[in-house]
């Protein structure tokens, strides 16, 4: 995901940029010091009013991540073949003896819920622990992208702001006719700079951000299935059966020479979950 972010915000800009040079007008015109004051202090002081103060400070980290990418590094096919891995392992073996596997998994959701498996906990309680971790994950990731939205709503407000404080000092002046055009173009500058750090910058870091958070959701769920799975004592065949439901047609089916045992048990014991969290 974090290229195509990075990609696309070159992209916006540039064709912007292009635009003004194309039409013949210079670039300068278009900085302004007080109105980018007005729309990124104004917004940014909406923000701080809307949201808690640790909400806000992690701005940075979700620019960050929305850019870089995020998630738990790990494939929905990978996930399928971990968990048909440790079923093949538990009808040898037995529960007991994913154990020492378990604690090696660095994802803290699945570990979690293999190490209350391994602990002869109730399926019915772990599937309730398993939902809570998954709830207040949602949770945490609304407020992230939920702040990111609001952003994109106040900037443009911001940008009208501080276009009529610019249209009041001109028509508080009118005695230089000549001044009158470039000064009433100034004034649109804020708005210029509103809407397009809206609808460049925080709706769309905003919409990755959730894209990632609905990606990370839907991965916990099919590890929450293929915990409950190998709980279940099911055939390895029917974990996999199960876990495929959650794929697309063209995912299904992939067997060991694409997606390994060993790679996916890797993957999902050194990859963190990251996402927004």
């Amino acid at each position: 995901m974090g290229p195509t972010t990075i990609i696309g915000l070159i992209v916006g800009i540039g064709a912007l940029v292009a635009t003004i040079v194309l039409e013949g007008g210079e670039l300068s015109r278009f900085l302004s010091v007080s109105a980018a004051l007005i729309v990124f202090g104004g917004t940014f002081g909406a923000t701080l009013t809307s949201f808690p103060l640790g909400t806000v400070a992690k701005l940075p980290v979700l620019i960050l991540k929305a850019m870089l990418g995020g998630g738990t590094g790990t494939s929905s096919t990978e996930l399928v073949t971990t968990f048909v891995s440790l079923a093949e392992r538990a009808r040898r073996e037995g529960l007991l003896s994913l154990e020492e596997e378990a604690n090696k998994i660095k994802d803290t959701f699945i570990r979690k819920g293999m190490l209350l498996v391994v602990d002869g906990i109730d399926s019915e309680v772990v599937r309730t622990l398993l939902d809570i971790e998954i709830g207040a994950l949602a949770e945490r990731h609304q407020k992230s992208y939920a702040m990111l939205e609001a952003m994109g709503g106040y900037s443009p407000t911001m940008g009208i702001i501080g276009t009529v404080m610019g249209l009041v000092n001109v028509l508080s002046s009118l005695e230089n006719p000549s001044e009158l055009g470039s000064a009433i173009a100034t004034a649109f500058i804020a708005t210029f700079y509103g809407v397009g750090t809206a609808n460049l910058v925080w709706l769309p870091l905003g919409a990755k951000l959730k894209a990632q958070s609905k990606e990370e959701l839907y991965l916990r769920e099919v590890a929450r299935e293929g915990i409950l799975a190998v709980q279940a004592g099911d055939n390895p065949r029917i974990v996999r059966e199960k876990l495929e439901a959650f794929l697309s047609a063209s995912e299904r089916g992939k067997k060991e020479g694409q997606a390994s045992a060993v790679r996916g048990t890797r993957s999902v014991a050194e990859e963190p979950a990251t996402a927004a969290s």
